[in-house]
Formats: C-alpha cells, sequence, structure tokens
C-alpha cells in the first residue's frame, strides 16, 4: 500500500524497541494491517505509542489490558498472538 499512514505504522509496528514486539505487532500488522479500517488503524497506531513491557504484557495476557486499550484491535491482536506468533 502506498498510503504514507499506513507506511508509518507499519514500519513502527516492526521496530518497536524490543525483538519480542517487533515480531508480535510486525507479524499482526503483516498480515492483518491491511485489512483494519481507518479508526482501527489509528487505534493500533495509537496502542504502539505505549510501553514495550506493557504492550507485551497485555498482549500476552501477563497483565489486563487496561479499559482504554481493550477494544477490537486489542482483541485481535491478542488473537493473533495467541493463535498465530508463533507461525511468523
Amino acid at each position: 500500500m502506498d498510503d504514507p499512514k499506513f507506511r508509518r505504522v507499519m514500519h513502527r509496528a516492526h521496530y518497536m524497541g524490543s525483538n519480542e514486539n517487533d515480531i508480535l505487532f510486525g507479524g499482526f500488522a503483516e498480515k492483518y494491517l491491511a485489512s483494519l479500517s481507518p479508526a482501527q488503524l489509528d487505534k493500533f497506531e495509537a496502542l504502539l505509542a505505549n510501553n514495550d513491557t506493557d504492550l507485551f504484557n497485555w498482549v500476552t495476557g501477563k497483565e489486563p489490558v487496561p479499559a482504554e486499550w481493550d477494544d477490537e484491535v486489542m482483541t485481535r491482536i491478542k488473537s493473533f498472538v495467541q493463535n498465530e506468533a508463533a507461525r511468523c
């Protein structure tokens, strides 16, 4: 996709700071970013601004997801992490 925002979010998902998150969020982005609605893309981009440790703990179920981030985008990411990330 040639959209600058899409490219920016894709890059951010692959270069988050920790290798684990690069794999999890980058893998999710590779597979699902193009299928997100514009509003979901905005939510995903905002989510990526959180602390790497928090993000990892939320998507792996080590800590509960705060209510403000517990939405359809987080549900899709968590499902990806639980069911598909090992194949990335």
